[in-house]
């Protein structure tokens, strides 16, 4: 059997992005619930960071990811920009597959674009870009940033297919983890 870790970013009292008046939190914590679930009917142990209300902080989420076959933080993208769009998952160079087959994924479901390079968000880029890399990357996980919540349209596109997007996710991480 193998192990998965999904999680869903900003826990604790962080409620992340707060577009369309919704909590970046709740949307990815009700989407980690969901791929759990599709995850778990494909027969694999799954590890959450948290109970269905529940959202842990950075800190446990990331030690979940220790012992796990592949592990996931799910999070939603903003920008002031309203029209920015796009599915990216950070991610570093030995899972740069991986993130760009999520990406791709995602944005099918969605019909939205892949950003970067084919959906992959290497985090050294990130590190150059923005002055750090990420602890969930750094402790072996990919961080998938599934749409941007600023944009009403993606919001909403997310909002009608969310079963549709876990059950994407649940299929990829399924794939992953069988490959010999």
């Amino acid at each position: 059997m193998k192990i998965i870790t999904v999680t869903a970013g900003h826990g604790g009292t962080d409620p992340g992005n707060t577009w369309g008046g919704e909590r970046e939190a709740d949307l990815m914590r009700e989407l980690r619930g969901i791929v759990a679930l599709k995850l778990r009917e494909l027969g694999h142990e799954v590890r959450e960071d948290g109970a269905r209300h529940e959202n842990r902080p950075l800190s446990e989420a990331a030690r979940l990811v220790a012992g796990s076959d592949v592990a996931i933080e799910l999070h939603t993208n903003a920008s002031q920009n309203l029209r920015a769009e796009g599915v990216e998952v950070v991610a570093d160079v030995r899972h740069g597959e991986l993130a760009q087959r999520l990406a791709h994924a995602i944005g099918g479901v969605l019909q939205i674009p892949v950003r970067r390079r084919g959906g992959w968000f290497d985090a050294e880029e990130l590190r150059a870009e923005r002055g750090f890399y990420p602890g969930f990357v750094r402790a072996g996980g990919l961080i998938v940033e599934t749409f941007f919540q600023s944009n009403p349209r993606e919001l909403q596109a997310y909002r009608d297919r969310k079963w549709l997007v876990a059950s994407a996710i649940a299929r990829v991480l399924d794939h992953h983890v069988r490959l010999p």
